[in-house]
């Protein structure tokens, strides 16, 4: 395990390293940068536009700026931020932080319901309620991202239940009103990430679980008298786990995805505000920090997967 671990670290060194250099490529071919959107202002004479290119390295050729900013990187700094004046690792740990809370919590929201209904969907002997489960993921599945997180702050906006923007922390009181506090806060965006998710586990957890019921082992342990309820736990669902922890991974990154239009819509001060208001302003370190944290969520979520399947899958430990 320790080698397979190692060799699927130094893949997703190997992809990061890819992704920022495409990532600073893209962004610094792109046609205007940070002190042009200055010269707006006609305040900026062009010497001092001049002098803010010359400080912020911006007349350098892009192998001279991409290697700098990897110098940057191994400091734990990730550049500089132009709009902000501070390193961009500054920025980022904070947004980090709270964007992985509420990935973190979505996801263990999501995986519960997705596999609750998946499983119900799958062996219940009601077309009724298989019918009605069907249609409301079909119904979320239909419905862009956007109009559910628009929805939900429309409810909490009408209804005035939930808060709304921020995390809501309270300076003064004690640590579990400021939890509290917190949890409320997160109810609106988790809520949108579960709407989200939930549709496209439920439907993977369902055809894992009916493929596994088909088995031939599993007609054979129903000819031998087993419970049903055992056949299920014991048998049918480890059958099923295989396909449903590659889909770890995938679901680990489409959450982050979502989380960050879901931070925009409903205020939560994580990475998908910062990377917003980073792209308009052409702050291009920031943007490629933040595209490189979103990033090694994936890559963690995969890794994580891969490791499960080597633990669980004796076949992937089957070598030569």
């Amino acid at each position: 395990m320790i080698r397979f671990a190692v060799r699927r670290i130094f893949h997703a060194a190997v992809l990061l390293v890819l992704i920022s250099l495409c990532s600073f490529a893209l962004l610094q071919l792109a046609p205007g940068d940070y002190v042009d959107a200055m010269r707006l202002d006609v305040s900026i004479s062009p010497g001092t536009a001049a002098a803010l290119r010359s400080r912020y390295g911006l007349d350098r050729s892009l192998p001279s700026r991409y290697f700098s900013w990897w110098r940057s990187v191994v400091r734990g700094e990730f550049g500089v931020s132009f709009a902000y004046g501070m390193p961009v690792g500054s920025l980022l740990w904070p947004r980090m932080k709270n964007t992985l809370l509420l990935a973190a919590i979505a996801a263990i929201g999501s995986w519960f319901i997705g596999i609750l209904l998946g499983v119900a969907t799958a062996i219940t002997p009601s077309r009724v309620l298989e019918h009605v489960i069907r249609s409301v993921m079909s119904a979320l599945l239909s419905t862009p991202d956007v109009l559910i997180g628009l929805a939900l702050l429309l409810l909490a906006v009408r209804t005035g239940l939930f808060p709304i923007g921020g995390m809501g922390l309270i300076d003064s009181g004690s640590t579990s009103a400021r939890a509290r506090d917190v949890a409320a806060h997160l109810v609106l965006p988790v809520t949108a990430l579960v709407l989200i998710s939930v549709p496209v586990l439920v439907r993977y957890v369902e055809a894992a679980v009916r493929d596994a019921l088909r088995s031939p082992f599993i007609q054979a342990a129903r000819a031998h008298g087993i419970a049903p309820w055992r056949i299920l736990t014991g048998y049918a669902l480890p059958a099923a786990a295989n396909p449903l922890i590659s889909l770890f991974g995938y679901s680990i990154g489409g959450l982050v995805s979502s989380s960050l239009l879901v931070e925009v819509i409903m205020g939560w001060p994580g990475l998908g505000s910062l990377l917003l208001e980073s792209i308009f302003s052409r702050d291009v370190h920031v943007v490629i920090g933040a595209t490189l944290v979103s990033a090694l969520f994936l890559i963690t979520g995969n890794l994580i997967a891969d490791l499960l399947l080597y633990a669980t899958d004796p076949r992937i430990r089957v070598e030569r």
